[in-house]
């Protein structure tokens, strides 16, 4: 079956071509670059994996509960159209939602490695370049791991919400170079970050767990690259230049948090447009989802340099501002460390489990040596 056949809503020709502009730029300085980053390119080499191996697909998965939602996370609970609905009509509920949310994970990682292409080609930095290439890498393996959970254990895709591309094509429209990082590692890679955490940190399932978790592991890599690249950058900047990237910082931020909504969902479940927007804004898990969501890209966006008075006016009526005091690099360890954490436990059951087969199998053969 082809992935056009499992969209649940008609995705279009299947293709999207955005007319980019800017110089691919060559830098014939090969000397060693900045240490930071080439430690952080060491680190994108030795930190490589196979998503074919790492995670195990054996695992089942039920395609009408994947994420184990609760009833309470979904906008329509407690309305008259969940009252009507059967446990089979919420199982198709639960199955839609999931597709919606990893298929907005696909089209982004899509994005994340075409923007990190545009990043080794545009970026005059050669160790930026270096990292870059890591990192491009990094969002083939993201984009093909959720593409298999979507359509080996879920059976069902979502176009691309129409906000998200959006925010892609300005992105990559764009023909500075900076840019493909700001919108990319900066807000897009936050977006994820959030809705990637709240996910792994929920879900009782252990198949859509170790995919966030290793997911998640690639991208404190990034997002600190962003940091550091932009940081440095922004530095130089005069006060009109550091104004118009604050603007695409106020656009896209308050396109993540009013337009980001899976509304797609429940007018697939025949609700009209008007009311799905309503049940979607009255839930506590959109509420939830939003103030995680900032938790990432603010503090980025402060440390960067990007913190102009129009730029702390927005957040102030988001209601976000505080946020900017908030450690990212403790949110980039401990996702890190839940990586890893896991590996052990999964390792450490595997051994268990393979020193019982050898218990059993020498008992079996002192057993058939007495007979």
């Amino acid at each position: 079956m082809t992935t056009h056949e499992l969209y649940a809503q008609n995705p279009g020709d299947g293709q999207w071509q955005v007319p980019a502009s800017g110089a691919a730029r060559f830098n014939w300085d090969y000397d060693d670059g900045r240490d930071r980053l080439l430690a952080l390119y060491q680190k994108g080499k030795d930190k490589q994996w196979d998503g074919a191996k790492r995670i195990d697909w054996d695992l089942e998965v039920d395609p009408y509960d994947p994420l184990g939602t609760p009833d309470e996370s979904m906008a329509l609970y407690g309305t008259r159209y969940w009252d009507r609905m059967t446990e089979s009509d919420r199982g198709e509920l639960r199955r839609h939602y999931a597709s919606w949310q990893f298929s907005q994970f696909l089209h982004g990682e899509q994005g994340a490695m075409i923007c990190a292409a545009r990043i080794v080609e545009s970026v005059p930095d050669l160790d930026a370049k270096f990292y870059s290439a890591t990192q491009t890498m990094d969002e083939a393996r993201h984009a093909e791991i959720y593409g298999r959970f979507l359509h080996e254990k879920v059976g069902m895709l979502y176009p691309i919400n129409d906000n998200l591309q959006a925010l892609l094509g300005d992105t990559l429209r764009d023909s500075r170079w900076d840019m493909p990082y700001l919108g990319m590692q900066v807000l897009i890679e936050g977006l994820a970050l959030a809705a990637f955490g709240m996910i792994r940190d929920t879900t009782d399932k252990p198949l859509p767990q170790q995919i966030l978790a290793y997911v998640m592991q690639d991208e404190a890599r990034h997002v600190a690259f962003g940091r550091m690249a932009l940081r440095d950058y922004y530095r130089q900047l005069g006060d009109a230049e550091l104004r118009e990237r604050e603007e695409f910082v106020i656009e896209g931020c308050y396109l993540m948090r009013d337009r980001l909504r899976g509304t797609e969902v429940l007018q697939n479940f025949g609700i009209p447009a008007a009311e799905a927007a309503e049940f979607t804004e009255q839930s506590e898990f959109l509420h939830l989802f939003r103030k995680l969501l900032f938790s990432r890209i603010v503090p980025c966006v402060k440390d960067i340099g990007l913190w102009g008075e129009r730029l702390q006016r927005a957040y102030l009526d988001m209601g976000v501002f505080d946020l900017g005091d908030s450690s990212l690099d403790l949110l980039m360890a401990q996702d890190e460390e839940l990586a890893d954490r896991l590996d052990a436990q999964r390792f450490a059951a595997e051994e268990e489990a393979r020193a019982a087969e050898v218990t059993d199998a020498i008992a079996a053969g002192a057993t058939a040596a007495d007979g």
